[in-house]
């Protein structure tokens, strides 16, 4: 059975990355533990500051967010039935990535599931610091699911790698079960800056990855570009990718792929969900 954590704010966005989650674990018996977390905040009013206990304002928030849970389950409820999976909520107030960090702990998650938010008026998708904080802070799989995503099977699973980094067998566990569960193919893409071949320790780990994925239908890709998010983004769009993954240990190429120069939001230009593995 898979523990799946789906933080959600109610939104069109996290329902989204719900129902995506829903339909790629079809087949799997999973637990859903949804996830609200309310920040602490303080009350200003335009002359004075409201004075709240702290105890009589987490009553409020979390009453609130009961209700918006209850209105959930009733939008759960309306979607086809699905006796493998089963719903748990928890509401908190607390800090977003800090209030991850205990329930992957203690209801020992296997993935998290976050819905990311487009930017307006643009085809670039940001993904944003809450989600940008669990990836690089929380070490647990994490899949971003775009607002815009329809979901279809993951018949390809883009793979962008440098090589030159080794991989534990087990990081890569999560993505051979879920190539398995859906017959998906694996497109390892290297970016080349220059051209260059591949030196002795890269292809060492190439030729790891390619015996460890012998009975997954897999290939190996190169392409020559300056900008590996460009490249990324061609690659996976000519091919109609329908997922991209990474993996954490990497953090220097995930975050040459995907943090923008002196922002700090993980930007991507694509409507395709992202998996980040961890060790």
């Amino acid at each position: 059975m898979k523990n799946i954590l789906i933080p959600t704010d109610f939104s069109t966005n996290a329902w989204n990355a719900l129902k995506y989650a829903l339909e790629l674990f079809e087949k799997s018996t999973c637990t859903f533990n949804l996830l609200h977390v309310s920040q602490v905040l303080s009350y200003t009013g335009a002359q004075t500051t409201m004075l709240v206990s702290p105890e009589v304002l987490e009553e409020s928030v979390l009453k609130e967010s009961k209700e918006k849970f209850e209105k959930l389950k009733k939008d759960i409820d309306r979607l086809p039935l699905n006796t493998k999976h089963t719903f748990k909520t928890t509401s908190l107030q607390s800090f977003f990535t800090d209030s991850i960090k205990k329930q992957v702990k203690e209801k020992n998650i296997d993935l998290i599931v976050m819905g990311t938010k487009g930017a307006t008026g643009l085809k670039e998708l940001t993904i944003g610091s809450n989600t940008g904080d669990v990836i690089t802070k929380v070490k647990c799989p994490l899949l971003a699911v775009p607002e815009n995503t329809t979901y279809s099977r993951p018949k390809e699973i883009a793979f962008p790698t440098s090589y030159n980094l080794g991989y534990d067998i087990k990081v890569l566990d999560d993505l051979k079960e879920l190539a398995l569960l859906h017959q998906s193919a694996l497109r390892f893409l290297y970016i080349s800056t220059k051209g260059e071949d591949l030196s002795k320790e890269q292809m060492k780990n190439q030729t790891f990855l390619n015996n460890y994925f012998t009975d997954i239908e897999h290939t190996f890709h190169t392409v020559t570009g300056q900008k590996l998010e460009a490249a990324v983004q061609c690659f996976t769009e000519s091919r109609d990718t329908d997922m991209i993954v990474m993996v954490a240990k990497n953090l220097n190429f995930l975050q040459r792929i995907l943090f923008r120069p002196a922002v700090e939001k993980i930007s991507y230009h694509t409507d395709i969900p992202f998996l980040v593995l961890h060790e």
